[in-house]
């Protein structure tokens, strides 16, 4: 697998609703059919309407997404996609880029940068929550400030 520094997502929104796909394999079928790999719930949608194909960039560190019409054996699908409010068979997707498969169906991409704050150890800014039946009844020093006024969590 190769290392990226950006994070793909496709936001997905079909007459079932949204919802967020991250993309890290090599190859995603899109479409009506149950086997595909990104399922689409609309009548307007081909069984095998699209397929995402991540590629190499020049630099071999990173890569990108290719969205062709159709399925991998070049059955293109009835109504095709519409990239950006225009008809294509193929793009190289960047960020925020906008495909239509159909009424009710549609899909954003984004490529978002991976920053610095990803690679800090997780409890950097952890807030600890502390229950006043955990602090001694005779206030021990050093947890005079641990009491905040939350409800203590349900510890069933």
């Amino acid at each position: 697998m190769v290392d990226s520094k950006f994070n793909s997502i496709l936001i997905v929104e079909d007459s079932k609703g949204r919802r967020e796909i991250v993309l890290d394999g090599s190859v995603y079928s899109i479409g009506r059919d149950p086997k595909c790999d990104i399922r689409l719930s609309s009548q307007f949608v081909s069984r095998h309407h699209a397929t995402l194909v991540q590629l190499p960039k020049d630099d071999d560190q990173t890569f990108y997404y290719r969205i062709v019409d159709g399925n991998l054996k070049g059955k293109p699908s009835a109504n095709g996609m519409l990239i950006n409010g225009r008809k294509l068979p193929a793009h190289d997707l960047k960020n925020e880029d906008e495909i239509v498969f159909g009424p009710q169906a549609r899909a954003i991409y984004y490529q978002l940068k991976r920053d610095a704050s990803s690679t800090l150890p997780p409890d950097e800014f952890d807030i600890t929550l502390i229950s006043p039946n955990m602090i001694d009844e005779e206030g021990e020093e050093g947890h005079s400030d641990a009491s905040n006024g939350d409800k203590p969590a349900d510890s069933s």
